[in-house]
């Protein structure tokens, strides 16, 4: 499928975390409308991924600033910036939270999305252009029972961007927060499957009682397109006028106005 009025024919996206899930399913977005698209992770996406790869841990500083000196080396630049990549430690009661696995959380869900913007954003700065998009998620404002250091880390995120982009923005580059809600990606899966077996239940029943215990609105879970196609009209120029704000794909579970 090619998309017609994106107007990302020719444009340079770098997408983290872009071997599987939501990173996947951006990266195949922005190459169907026609965008020159790098993908970076610890494992390589499918062979049929419309895009190169560039293997990459984002861990460590040295990890994002190795990324940073290889994309500049292949690409030159980037338009376009999903930061994508995150992880969690795990549940755990948050007094017993360990400060290996705070740092754990707060090294891949902020600071390696704060490193990889300083290796590559100076250079939309300097075009006078650019998107960046990071990967949030709606704990960052609905954080779960157990899982403290990953919805304070997305929150963290939420927060470095609102600043990032008053600090860009007059350059002409924007920036902007995506938060998905449940999206059954590959891992997802893999974990619900899990649990299913465990619970002696099926897989669809499982995720159908999750929505029903989260009083998910629209009945049901995410895809991973789902929150690829806002990725993509973010990016856009129909988005232009859009920066420094949080974006939630959630199927309309958390209460906000």
């Amino acid at each position: 499928m090619t998309i017609e009025d994106d107007g990302f024919t020719g444009l340079r996206v770098l997408v983290t975390g872009g071997s599987r899930g939501l990173g996947a399913a951006t990266a195949r977005r922005f190459a169907a409308a026609g965008a020159t698209v790098l993908t970076a992770s610890r494992t390589a996406p499918p062979q049929d991924m419309p895009a190169a790869f560039i293997r990459a841990d984002l861990r460590s500083e040295e990890g994002v600033q190795e990324l940073g000196r290889r994309v500049l080396d292949t690409l030159g630049g980037i338009d376009v910036l999903v930061n994508n990549a995150g992880a969690a430690t795990g549940p755990m009661p948050t007094l017993e939270r360990s400060d290996a696995s705070w740092l754990a959380d707060l090294e891949m869900n902020l600071l390696a999305a704060v490193r990889l913007d300083r290796a590559l954003v100076p250079g939309m700065v300097e075009r006078g252009s650019g998107v960046v998009v990071h990967v949030s998620s709606i704990a960052s404002h609905l954080p779960q029972p157990a899982e403290a250091s990953y919805a304070a880390s997305k929150a963290a995120l939420n927060v470095y961007s609102r600043e990032l982009a008053t600090a860009v923005g007059r350059h002409g580059v924007r920036v902007v927060c995506v938060l998905p809600g449940f999206t059954l990606t590959e891992g997802a899966k893999s974990h619900l499957q899990k649990m299913a077996e465990g619970q002696g239940m099926g897989f669809d029943d499982l995720a159908q009682q999750i929505v029903d215990r989260s009083k998910v609105p629209m009945g049901r879970p995410g895809e991973p397109e789902d929150v690829a196609e806002m990725i993509a009209f973010l990016a856009s120029g129909r988005a232009k006028w859009l920066t420094g704000a949080q974006f939630r794909v959630d199927g309309g579970i958390l209460p906000m106005v």
